[in-house]
């Protein structure tokens, strides 16, 4: 039989469009694995066994992160399977970041805002919102961003802020009248996620690069990030300046009328219950803890974990039964835990003192600089963010840090701090989960958010990192 004139002969000698995807996304995958073959085989002809297979851990973890071709959490076990058969290094050095108080910093983040959801807070902080906006879109878009900064102090997850606060600013556009492709509902919703993830980073524990930084400085250098320290050094400049900077980015960029309905707001005015009230002081007792750590020294992450154990507690009702079980993303844990061992195991194997000697030897750093020092600094981190993501920063250079010190005449603190000018100056949408998340939930263009990223890029470069400087100058860091 001819198989030309048989159909069906002809459709099964085709491929499938499913098997042609799948044979098609897999190239990257092949890439990476080539490319971390022949990193390792190469750095093996310059390197130890351990420091070359650790420049291979290295590199297929960030490319994984860097490229999300794979849950995040993936390549963090992968990393405690390889690391642990191989013997790269003490148990303890693998499994740090599940010593850290950066890791139970993050979990009880997650705690915190299930409870907020169960008990309801959320719904009263919806209404709250809606009365306070008013019908001006500039004031709504101010007051969106600054009630989304807010949320930063109260909970410590930048994605579990944009899931609780795009679905509330969505109902909001939708009552104000403003159409899907409207610019008044595409700058609502860039306040929302820009106002409540650019600001965060000058907020110890409210993003996740800011507490792997932290876990990583205290499981390296035994000097835990005070909060109260890290607010004063950053906020001023990179909190709330940035968010004045962000706000005047998206009116210019995303011009609109004001809405065309007013909202009526039936604020109910019940009183709050028995079990919202409850946990409002568990909350409030543990902020104040934490604005005080300076006074008492117990770390931010064992602080959260004993307010995250009130929360637990069943007889309490602050969380629904099988919250544990529902509402903890394991997965973003496992990934917090990878990037520290990660970190860890690089210090450990020495393979960090040699990459610092490398990047010594080609910046033209100046032990009489400080300020050219800093700038420097901040330079690199920002190309590592660039190339990897904003979680790699802390990953690659907070092992550097000490080497980088002796060789810049900064003191070690000031060294690590360069990282969160360059962590919190975001380039483009894919360096950062939150607005990955924001993206997807409130159906937000990737145009528009890399608009906004590029504009407060630039305008951070330009202006807020010198300002910046001279804040820290007038604090003595250098």
């Amino acid at each position: 039989m001819n198989n030309k004139n048989n159909p069906s002969q002809r459709h099964a000698q085709q491929p499938s469009p499913s098997l042609k995807k799948i044979n098609l996304s897999a190239w990257p995958l092949y890439l990476i694995l080539a490319m971390t073959l022949a990193i390792s085989t190469v750095s093996y002809q310059f390197l130890t066994l351990q420091q070359s297979l650790t420049a291979g851990l290295l590199f297929i973890c960030i490319a994984f992160w860097a490229t999300s071709l794979v849950p995040a959490y993936w390549p963090a076990l992968g990393l405690f399977a390889f690391a642990t058969a191989t013997q790269l290094a003490p148990t303890q050095v693998i499994f740090s970041g599940f010593q850290s108080s950066t890791f139970w910093l993050l979990f009880s983040g997650m705690v915190f805002g299930a409870a907020i959801n169960h008990t309801g807070i959320n719904s009263r902080a919806t209404r709250l919102l809606m009365l306070i906006l008013g019908n001006s879109y500039q004031g709504t878009i101010i007051k969106i961003a600054l009630f989304a900064m807010g949320l930063a102090f109260l909970i410590p997850s930048g994605v579990s802020r944009v899931v609780l606060l795009i679905p509330i600013v969505v109902s909001l556009a939708d009552h104000f009248g403003y159409s899907p492709d409207s610019n008044g509902r595409k700058g609502m919703l860039l306040a929302a996620a820009f106002g409540t993830f650019l600001p965060a980073f000058s907020i110890l524990p409210a993003n996740a690069p800011n507490m792997l930084l932290s876990g990583m400085t205290e499981a390296l250098y035994d000097a835990p990030l005070s909060y109260g320290e890290y607010l004063l050094l950053h906020f001023p400049i990179l909190g709330f300046g940035k968010l004045i900077m962000t706000i005047g980015v998206i009116l210019w960029l995303f011009p609109d009328k004001a809405p065309n309905q007013a909202i009526q707001a039936s604020i109910e005015k019940s009183a709050m219950t028995k079990v919202e009230t409850r946990l409002l002081m568990v909350l409030c007792a543990c902020f104040a803890f934490w604005f005080t750590d300076s006074l008492h020294h117990i770390s931010a992450g064992w602080i959260g974990l004993i307010a995250a154990l009130v929360c637990l507690w069943p007889s309490l009702g602050l969380m629904a039964k099988n919250s544990i079980d529902k509402d903890i993303q394991y997965g973003t844990l496992l990934f917090a835990a990878g990037i520290i061992g990660l970190s860890a195991i690089i210090a450990y194997s020495g393979l960090g003192r040699i990459l610092v000697t490398y990047l010594t030897d080609i910046i033209p750093f100046s032990a009489n600089a400080p300020l050219l020092n800093l700038s420097l600094l901040t330079f690199i981190s920002t190309c590592v963010a660039v190339v990897t993501n904003l979680a790699g920063v802390p990953a690659i250079m907070t092992p550097m840090a000490e080497h980088l010190a002796n060789i810049t005449g900064l003191s070690n603190h000031a060294v690590l701090m360069t990282q969160v000018l360059a962590f919190s100056n975001v380039l483009l949408p894919y360096q950062a989960p939150p607005l990955i998340t924001a993206i997807a939930l409130g159906n937000l263009s990737i145009g528009a958010v890399t608009k906004v990223c590029l504009a407060t890029f630039v305008l951070t470069s330009l202006i807020l990192l010198p300002l910046n400087f001279l804040w820290w100058y007038a604090l003595g860091m250098f």
